[in-house]
């Protein structure tokens, strides 16, 4: 009678501990929104990525000039220009619409990299850092190898070698953002796997499947959202480097990089504005990510949640 007693209570708790999780869960996110929203720098700088995400998308409806073609007999006007706003760059093209059309092709070289390296890099770090094999120590050690080129002259020389384009841009960051990511991945998984609810759930009989995915990974993936968030805003930077170089982009093809590159010619000259205005441009979009990062650093943490 006592034994049965024993399994119907040992029943009830896991019961009451799985229908709590997701509850918990839930309600820890809802925290860490409401501590986001009210971070008002970060909560800006998520405003100003929106905005600019959107005038990118809806370029054609914010302008109507090509941001290919241009008028010669004008090239070089600058700011306030009647019907151009932010001037003409040598080729009399618009810079509002090279700067509208180019930021499509800005953000994705800097966003879609990040999206998808994030799980397979979530997955090296969680077979690599729980496992602790032979397997998982070898494969981090060859993304160690990786660690001894700086990001910025690996992508370089990857996309020298794939060449100029914006898919090849793509792969070349995709590439080099591997070895950072699967290292935060695993330095995470390594430090929430010696945690007490690990232990608690590795006695309660949990397998290793379940204790990988259901408990390490979204602890693990807070973290790495986090350091994606800052990735992006570093990816804006190198991605207008390697078009700033010439193995970037294709011009006549709008961008950021080229824009700045363009502009830089006739610096000497006294035209800044050319130069001046996408790099600026960059230079926000690039701070914005970075205090977005920090605003879900904070927001994710427990310690700094408020209700």
């Amino acid at each position: 009678m006592n034994a049965a007693v024993d399994i119907d209570v040992r029943t009830t708790a896991a019961s009451a501990q799985e229908t709590s999780a997701p509850k918990a869960s839930t309600s820890q996110w809802k925290l860490g929104l409401r501590t986001f929203c009210r971070d008002r720098v970060a909560l800006v700088s998520a405003l100003f990525l929106i905005l600019v995400t959107l005038a990118a998308i809806f370029a054609p409806l914010l302008t109507s000039y090509s941001p290919t073609s241009g008028d010669p007999v004008n090239r070089l006007a600058g700011v306030g220009t009647e019907g151009h706003i932010l001037g003409l760059d040598g080729q009399g093209r618009d810079i509002l619409s090279r700067l509208l059309y180019g930021g499509r092709n800005s953000l994705l070289v800097a966003v879609v990299p990040v999206l998808v390296v994030f799980p397979l890099s979530l997955m090296i770090g969680l077979f690599a850092g729980y496992k602790r094999s032979r397997a998982g120590e070898l494969l981090m050690r060859v993304l160690d190898v990786l660690f001894a080129f700086p990001l910025v002259l690996l992508a370089i020389a990857l996309s020298a070698v794939l060449g100029a384009g914006l898919g090849n841009v793509m792969l070349s960051i995709g590439v080099t953002l591997i070895p950072y990511m699967a290292r935060v991945a695993y330095t995470a998984t390594v430090q929430e796997s010696g945690k007490e609810y690990i232990e608690a759930a590795r006695a309660y009989g949990a397998n290793p499947g379940h204790l990988m995915f259901r408990e390490l990974a979204p602890n693990v993936i807070a973290q790495l959202i986090v350091y994606a968030t800052t990735l992006c805003g570093l990816m804006i930077v190198v991605a207008a480097g390697l078009s700033f170089l010439g193995v970037g982009v294709v011009p006549p093809t709008p961008d950021w990089g080229i824009m700045t590159s363009d502009g830089s010619s006739v610096l000497l000259e006294g035209i800044y504005h050319i130069a001046t205005i996408p790099g600026l441009v960059i230079l926000f979009v690039a701070l914005a990510f970075n205090l977005v990062g920090d605003g879900i650093r904070d927001a994710l943490d427990p310690r700094k949640q408020t209700r």
